[in-house]
């Protein structure tokens, strides 16, 4: 299990776990991060990265990113 800030661009992998504060696990599941969904990265710079899942693109800081395990 590592954050998604590591997964490489073009892959898709499963959301393994949320982490972080309860307020922070609503909001990323909010976004539609939610273990046991696919998530597929399309672009990372500078941290930030843009990630497509549930049918939509999501853009997360580096410091959120961290909080999604896959």
């Amino acid at each position: 299990m590592m954050p998604l800030i590591f997964a490489s661009v073009g892959e898709t992998n499963i959301i393994r776990k949320i982490g972080g504060s309860s307020e922070t696990r609503k909001h990323l599941e909010s976004l539609g991060f939610v273990a046991g969904s696919e998530v597929t990265v399309i672009t990372a710079a500078g941290g930030n990265i843009i990630a497509n899942v549930k049918e939509s693109r999501i853009a997360v800081s580096e410091e959120m990113a961290r909080k999604i395990m896959i």
